[in-house]
This record gives structure tokens, C-alpha cells and sequence, in this order.
């Protein structure tokens, strides 16, 4: 197999596999030649969109309100979804995420970063999209957690506060305002 900075998979296993995520141990033989195992969680990867109603400063962005079993709380995010559908187009993947959380079809869709959320442990690859000029749509939640979340319009001039404030706190949300903001001056 091939080696990256000195690191060479050996051998890899799978642990345990769900619908959509397997956890996988792999066989790495290091740069000095010591042999070391890692575990790692292979996902299908995701997109996530920071969701815009009207104009700069006078527009809101839509975050929602829902339970994160891992953390067991209601965290305030971004609309996003797993990449799920076999060969659905990560932008089509936006589309339908954000009418079926949020009840919103985006006017212009922008990628504005594609990152590794958490490469510590996951090849989980986030496409993070920018949609402008938004308007509502029927709302249709896929699931029991976003059938019980709730949709927070937020204005655009709250969001520093907010973020301070650790209002909001997961890593695609706070990339996603963060860029919005700059992007405002």
C-alpha cells in the first residue's frame, strides 16, 4: 500500500458497520518503522449551508434548534445532512437539506470552504455553501430529530454576540458565520 509523510497502511479491518458509517482498524507502519494501530471512522461525508434572507446587514440566517444524541443536547446550527444518496451532487444535497430542516430554496448557492470536520478520527469531508436571496418553501423534516427541531431566524447583526457568547458552539456553524461575517467587513 502506499505511504503518506513517512507512514505506510498495512493492513486494515472492519470493526463495525451501521447504515452509513464503519468504524475501520487500520495498520500503519510509522517512519521509524514502529508498527501502530489506529481506529477510524469512514463517513459518507456532508454539506452544510449558512442560510440567508434578505440583505447584508438588514438579512437573517437560519439556524435550528435541535438534540444531538452524542452530546445530548439541543445544539444551534447550521442546516446540514449527510451525503447519503448515491450519487446525489453535494449542491442537489444542500438543496434538499435546507427545504427539508429549514423550508428554504436558496436564490445563489456559493461553496465557501471544503474541510475535514474532525481528522483526528473521521475522513468525514464537509462541503460548506453559502445560500443568498432565499425564499420559504414547504418545510419537510426527514427524521425525529429534525421533525422536533426549531427553526431560529436569526438577523444577521445578532451573530457576533451570539458567537461570543458561545451561543453557538459546533465547528460547521461557527466556520460557516465566521466566513459569512468576514465576507460582510
Amino acid at each position: 500500500m502506499t505511504g503518506v509523510g513517512g507512514f505506510t497502511v498495512v493492513g486494515a479491518a472492519t470493526v463495525a458497520a451501521t447504515s452509513f458509517l464503519r468504524l475501520e482498524r487500520l495498520h500503519l507502519s510509522a517512519p521509524d518503522g514502529t508498527a501502530v494501530r489506529r481506529d477510524v471512522v469512514r463517513h459518507p461525508g456532508a454539506v452544510a449551508v449558512v442560510a440567508v434572507t434578505g440583505d447584508g446587514a438588514d438579512g437573517a440566517v437560519a439556524l435550528l434548534r435541535q438534540y444531538r444524541a452524542p452530546v445530548n443536547a439541543e445544539i444551534l446550527e447550521i442546516p446540514a445532512g449527510k451525503l447519503d444518496i448515491d450519487g446525489e451532487d453535494p449542491e442537489d444535497a444542500v438543496r434538499r437539506e435546507l427545504a427539508e430542516e429549514a423550508g428554504l430554496v436558496p436564490g445563489e448557492l456559493r461553496l465557501l470552504a471544503d474541510f475535514y470536520s474532525a481528522p483526528g478520527f473521521t475522513d468525514e469531508r464537509m462541503r460548506l455553501y453559502l445560500a443568498t436571496g432565499c425564499t420559504p418553501t414547504e418545510r419537510v423534516p426527514h427524521g425525529v430529530e429534525e421533525e422536533a427541531a426549531e427553526l431560529v431566524m436569526v438577523p444577521v447583526g445578532d451573530l457576533p454576540a451570539m458567537i461570543s457568547a458561545g451561543v453557538v458552539g459546533d465547528a460547521k456553524s461557527l466556520v460557516g458565520l465566521l466566513m459569512l461575517l468576514g465576507e460582510q467587513g
